[in-house]
């Protein structure tokens, strides 16, 4: 029985796709078994790279209103979103508002660079890691962003693309919060602002 040349290219395609949509499927199953973050808790630390050779804490931004974006140079969503959050960066970052963006594609440093350079981004992006996003709860989704209030809990969570209204009230909401009282009120204050 003599086989058709396109025959075997199709079934060869649909192994493959198999097999990437099951790798990709048991990255996200192993992920999503990571403990949720939840609102009102404090949001996980880490310190990731930042385009440019620097590294940057998230507890260094204690004190700011924070909005964490995980994104994806391959995801149309990021790509309509990342103007407002240069729009919100201008707009409120006088008020103590730090937008961070954390790439979670595998794109080489120069292509993500090369892609917020394009896109006109004003706010740090730091390259993201796997044990990172799962700390967030796996980050199943792209984009996903988390709002981060002054005494760094998590006062709301984005997934997906919402609209431009519904970001500027959640970051409303994480400006209108009061950095923790744990630490002193007077004197240490600039000694923990981040260094920009």
């Amino acid at each position: 029985m003599k086989r058709s040349p396109l025959a075997l290219v199709v079934v060869a395609f649909v192994v493959a796709l198999m097999l990437y949509f099951g790798y990709h499927q048991a990255r996200r199953t192993g992920a999503a078994s990571a403990s949720r973050v939840a609102k009102f808790t404090v949001a996980p630390d880490f310190s990731l790279d930042v385009l440019g050779g620097t590294t940057m804490r998230l507890s260094d931004l204690r004190g700011k209103a924070v909005l964490l974006n995980f994104w994806a140079t391959w995801c149309g969503p990021c790509k309509i979103e990342m103007p407002w959050f240069v729009d919100f960066q201008k707009q409120y970052g006088s008020q103590g508002l730090q937008i961070v963006g954390v790439a979670m594609d595998d794109a080489s440093k120069e292509d993500i660079g090369k892609f917020a350079k394009d896109m006109g981004v004003n706010y740090p992006i730091l390259i993201g890691k796997e044990s990172v996003g799962e700390q967030y709860g796996g980050v199943n989704a792209l984009p996903e962003t988390f709002l981060i209030g002054r005494d760094g809990k998590i006062v709301d969570k984005i997934i997906g693309l919402e609209g431009k209204a519904e970001i500027e009230d959640a970051i409303k909401k994480a400006l209108n919060t009061r950095p923790a009282t744990s630490q002193a009120s007077s004197g240490s204050t600039s000694s923990s602002q981040p260094q920009r």
